[in-house]
């Protein structure tokens, strides 16, 4: 089924296409680098997957971060897309931090988009931030074209990124309101937090408890109803706050949460102690908090699961003492085939998950055109073979650092190309065969 990079495809057809929640044998039709249309099966069409292989639409991450420029030596934007695309994902939205400059102003986003140039394996959309000083200028990053604005509830780790009180949360979501702009929060309060000492993984755990995160939740849902602005909670590790989330939905307040694979896949009782590869924050819980996490992707409290991307220097992650170990999981390129893994060894279909990997985060940050498989939306791809395992080495990781928590991890899935805009950027076995990804601006921006 493979063809070269440069070979003109016009079809695809397969046995299992994803389409509208389900898999069903299509015929996939290509003009002009977008889907021109959903037909039945042809087994004369350019190119036919083999049986053991699904045709996904490409994945959408809208956590990610590439940090370039000022940090790209933790990341940038050639690694880190290439590392998506290999993970079958097509659109990433990158984070407003940790660059250098932090995207608060129009100006840090130009910056950063010309640091992107030439590099994209997939397509990069990108998040503001609200910070205690912009306050007030939200809609200018909005007008320059980012989805949405992310703040923190509690020190981000870095300075020029200072983090909003709950009075500065609700004057973000008021003035937000307006535009019908959201307001992504990291969630959880300095107040429940305290200082990690020495490599123990459950007293780092023990030092920023569940409780930390519900009342940071509780913060943006109440300033959410009293705004009637849209607001999303980045990377939930607590399942205690599903509930107020589910009675926040009910209610009527525009609420929405998303998890990550290291959430649903890794167990604070399993991870070795002095092991920085696994610190995150907020942290891996334990198996019955991941538990619930997945009674959360299920019922669809859950609306996306999205990687976090979030890899530093070997020298800032590899301390032993967890407190000073910086904070933050590699996982844009095995997320799929990790939670994957997990839920088939619970019994859950692939098309289960298949919405919070795709339509899920592209309807967050509103590019429905993406994570789709229908006519006019761009013709984003992905080969799936779900049933082939392997090792994770994270040597042959696609990442500038090569760290991961799941290194040595056997797991179920693999990505046998990626395709952008009708043409494959990405083969297993072969790397990055194109670098044509593409900005794509909110609102008309450009």
């Amino acid at each position: 089924m493979s063809v070269a990079s440069s070979d003109r495809v016009e079809s695809i057809a397969a046995r299992r296409v994803y389409l509208d929640g389900a898999f069903a044998p299509a015929t996939v039709r290509l003009r002009d680098g977008l889907i021109a249309a959903v037909e039945p099966f042809d087994p004369s069409a350019d190119v036919v997957l083999d049986d053991a292989r699904v045709l996904l639409p490409g994945l959408v991450d809208s956590h990610v971060h590439l940090n370039e420029p000022g940090r790209t030596d933790w990341e940038g934007f050639a690694t880190g897309t290439a590392a998506a695309a290999a993970g079958g994902i097509t659109t990433v939205v990158e984070m407003p931090l940790n660059s250098i400059p932090v995207t608060i102003d129009p100006s840090a986003l130009a910056a950063k988009r010309a640091a992107a140039r030439g590099k994209l394996a997939v397509d990069v959309a990108y998040w503001g931030g609200a910070v205690p000083e912009n306050l007030g200028s939200l809609g200018a990053l909005l007008d320059a074209g980012v989805v949405g604005v992310k703040c923190f509830m509690a020190p981000s780790g870095i300075d020029e990124f200072g983090h909003l009180d709950a009075d500065g949360v609700e004057r973000a979501l008021a003035e937000l309101a307006p535009r019908d702009g959201l307001l992504i929060a990291h969630a959880e309060l300095d107040e429940h937090l305290s200082e990690a000492h020495g490599p123990g993984f459950r007293d780092f755990v023990a030092t920023r408890p569940p409780e930390g995160e519900v009342a940071a939740i509780r913060i943006v849902i109440e300033a959410a109803r009293r705004t009637g602005a849209r607001a999303h909670i980045v990377h939930v590790a607590a399942a205690d706050a599903l509930d107020d989330v589910r009675a926040a939905r009910a209610a009527g307040v525009r609420i929405t949460v998303e998890t990550c694979p290291h959430y649903l896949t890794l167990r604070a009782e399993e991870v070795p102690d002095g092991a920085g590869t696994f610190k995150c924050c907020p942290p891996i819980r334990d198996g019955a908090n991941q538990d619930r996490l997945w009674d959360g992707v299920l019922d669809g409290t859950i609306a996306a699961i999205v990687s976090d991307h979030s890899p530093a220097t070997a020298d800032l992650k590899l301390k032993p003492d967890l407190g000073e170990a910086w904070g933050g999981i590699a996982g844009v390129q095995t997320g799929l085939a990790a939670v994957w893994t997990e839920a088939r060894r619970r019994g859950i279909a692939l098309e289960r998950i298949l919405p919070l990997f795709t339509t899920g985060p592209a309807d967050l940050v509103r590019l429905a055109d993406r994570g789709r498989i229908a006519p006019g939306a761009p013709a984003h791809l992905a080969v799936f073979d779900p049933e082939a395992e392997f090792e994770v080495d994270a040597a042959r990781l696609e990442y500038r650092n090569k760290l991961s928590p799941w290194h040595g991890a056997r797991l179920r899935g693999v990505v046998a190309e990626t395709w952008l805009h009708g043409e494959v950027v990405y083969r297993h076995g072969e790397g990055v065969l194109a670098r044509s990804g593409r900005d794509v601006l909110a609102g008309g921006a450009e």
